[in-house]
């Protein structure tokens, strides 16, 4: 005796649907990610930070003064890998390839109206590692501030100027570790 299978047309669809190829389902995954880049609403909130970071631009005895303060945080979004090489003191490493909203929360605390202080390579003339130059317009100090501001900080601060990394007043930590610290240079303090 032989028996007869019968299937529902709404399990036969359920059964298509959960034997769908890989690639269909990568396909599906990709068109999603894709609309999550915006960049015209990237533009929009750059125009916006453009006159607000104009306030925002502060000299070294300022930056230094706002890091005396106690919840004051000094951020350097710069490599974990410059950073372990040298930093200013007191400074904390997210680097900004790592910007989450969740990370800047862990890194910064949820208290959006924290003082932040950021720095960047092209805030010193050195050129050498760690800080090597880079083209003004894609200095890290930019992007740092607009995702900052993006995010919902807007108690930041930017070093403005251009200094040394040897200047006593930088008060630049030279750790000679990371990747590159055989090419670091030896910063005496006295």
């Amino acid at each position: 005796m032989t028996r007869k299978i019968y299937f529902s047309p709404l399990l036969l669809t359920a059964a298509l649907i959960a034997a769908q190829p890989a690639a269909a389902q990568n396909n599906a995954k990709i068109a999603e990610a894709e609309t999550l880049i915006d960049y015209p609403g990237f533009h929009k909130l750059s125009a916006e930070v453009m006159s607000y970071r104009d306030d925002r631009l502060i000299k070294l005895d300022e930056f230094k003064m706002r890091a005396a303060k106690a919840d004051t945080l000094i951020l350097d979004t710069r490599s974990a890998s410059a950073f372990a090489m040298g930093h200013i003191d007191g400074a904390i490493n997210l680097p900004f390839s790592d910007f989450t909203e969740g990370k800047l929360a862990e890194i910064i605390g949820e208290n959006t109206d924290r003082e932040i202080l950021i720095y960047c390579n092209n805030n010193f003339r050195d050129n050498i590692r760690p800080v090597l130059t880079k083209a003004p317009a894609l200095a890290l100090n930019i992007p740092t501030f607009i995702n900052l501001y993006g995010y919902g900080y807007r108690n930041i601060y930017e070093l403005h100027g251009t200094y040394s990394i040897g200047e006593p007043e930088v008060n630049w930590i030279e750790t000679g570790y990371g990747p590159q610290a055989a090419y670091a240079p030896q910063i005496l303090r006295k």
